[in-house]
């Protein structure tokens, strides 16, 4: 009896095997559809939605520049220090070109406030990157108070120096 039982566990066992065998198969075969499937999906995806993208996209528009008169202000000391100056040549950046004719009569302006913040300062609030970003940005800030409802982007120094 033993040997029925091994003879037919023995062929149980070979069975066994041909059946994941293809279950093996079957799986490796739909993984490769899936993977080719995703793969085309993705190319054509983003090859088809890339170019519309592109074709739709206008270019943008190049900023404008207004160029503000040369600074030469004294920095604030203490009295018996040394009096310390400051010149700086600023560029103010715009959106676009119809909002430099809107600026340019409140030029004066502008330099005013540019001038009396800046005799507040003292050389060591100029000190180091950190320094000079606070300044741009609150030289931003007070331009775009003195011409709103206009906007100004941003202020860039085209030379500082501190003498």
């Amino acid at each position: 009896m033993a040997e029925t039982e091994q003879a037919e566990g023995g062929a149980e066992g070979e069975a066994a095997p041909a059946p994941k065998g293809k279950l093996k198969l079957i799986i490796a075969a739909v993984g490769v559809v899936a993977i080719l499937g995703s793969g085309a999906g993705w190319f054509f995806f983003f090859r088809h939605h890339g170019e519309e993208q592109h074709a739709e996209a206008l270019p943008p528009k190049p900023p404008a520049f207004i160029e503000m008169p040369d600074m030469l202000v004294n920095l604030a000391s203490l009295p018996g220090e040394r009096v310390q100056y400051l010149k700086v040549k600023l560029t103010l950046e715009v959106k676009e070109e119809k909002e430099v004719e809107a600026i340019k009569p409140n030029l004066p302006r502008v330099t005013d406030l540019f001038q009396t913040y800046l005799r507040e300062l003292r050389p060591i609030d100029l000190n180091g990157s950190a320094g000079l970003f606070r300044l741009k940005e609150e030289l931003t800030r007070r331009v775009n108070a003195a011409v709103a409802p206009n906007e100004v982007n941003a202020v860039l120094f085209k030379e500082i120096v501190v003498q």
